[in-house]
């Protein structure tokens, strides 16, 4: 199979296939949360890393209005022509979720799917989470997913997903390659495997994400006075099933809300 090295945000077609495919449970969660955890109503929403926007064009749908930014311009591009398609305004910008600031506060944000661990310092993921605070009004929610780093038992080294459309199969996978606890990186290599009617070939990247325990995720948490910790939920997306993280907890969403 031919293997074309390359990152893997700069082919959205191919990523949304495999992580837009699945948007509904998310979706329902989300809307749940608003109504459960936020003060007030919920109309305007920001999605920081929204990279293809397959959240947002839905919740726009949904009635709201929505904004994001992604540090990848093709994914960015990508978002705003599904938004226009659909009739919406182009509402997503090439930015930095560590450094950015909004026009007007919003009501509600979120960030599902692990994007958080891009950040690979304390200090960004510190000027993450004011920048976050300062863009959501008192009252407003932010809802954060990520994978947290087991303290006791093994754990999960590999990922697998695939998804169809038409003639178009991709087929996703994600492996550990290496961690280095004391720099808190997880090494990660990924691959799409595409089928098309006339071509087969293999993209490849290799990234890192910042690990955290538990312990560590909340000692961070606890540097941002603004933010409270309503609920934790895993990402079987139940607003009815609220967790306590421990020491073996791996998928976690956080519901933080401003004070």
């Amino acid at each position: 199979m031919e293997t074309i090295t390359a990152p893997f945000y700069d082919f959205p077609k191919y990523y949304d296939l495999v992580y837009g495919s699945d948007w509904k449970a998310e979706f329902d969660f989300l809307q749940a949360c608003f109504q459960k955890h936020a003060a007030g109503n919920v109309r305007r929403l920001f999605e920081p890393a929204c990279g293809t926007g397959r959240l947002l064009v839905k919740l726009a749908a949904a009635g709201y209005r929505v904004g994001g930014n992604d540090i990848n311009p093709k994914a960015v591009a990508y978002c705003n022509a599904r938004l226009e398609r659909h009739g919406f305004p182009p509402s997503a910008v090439v930015g930095d979720m560590a450094d950015f600031c909004l026009d007007q506060p919003v009501d509600a944000a979120f960030n599902t799917i692990n994007s958080f661990r891009h950040l690979d310092s304390e200090a960004d993921a510190l000027s993450h989470l004011r920048c976050m605070a300062a863009a959501l009004r008192s009252g407003g929610i932010y809802v954060l997913g990520l994978h947290l780093t087991p303290t006791r038992g093994e754990p999960v080294d590999e990922e697998s997903w695939s998804a169809r459309r038409g003639n178009l199969t991709v087929l996703s996978r994600l492996w550990v390659t290496g961690r280095n606890q004391r720099r808190r990186q997880e090494m990660v290599g990924m691959s799409y495997d595409i089928y098309t009617p006339t071509r087969q070939f293999r993209i490849l990247d290799h990234c890192s994400f910042r690990t955290y325990t538990s312990r560590q995720l909340y000692g961070l948490l606890g540097r941002i006075p603004e933010f409270e910790v309503t609920s934790v939920y895993d990402f079987g997306y139940d607003v009815q099933q609220p967790i306590e993280i421990d020491s073996r907890s791996e998928d976690v969403v956080l519901v933080l809300r401003k004070r």
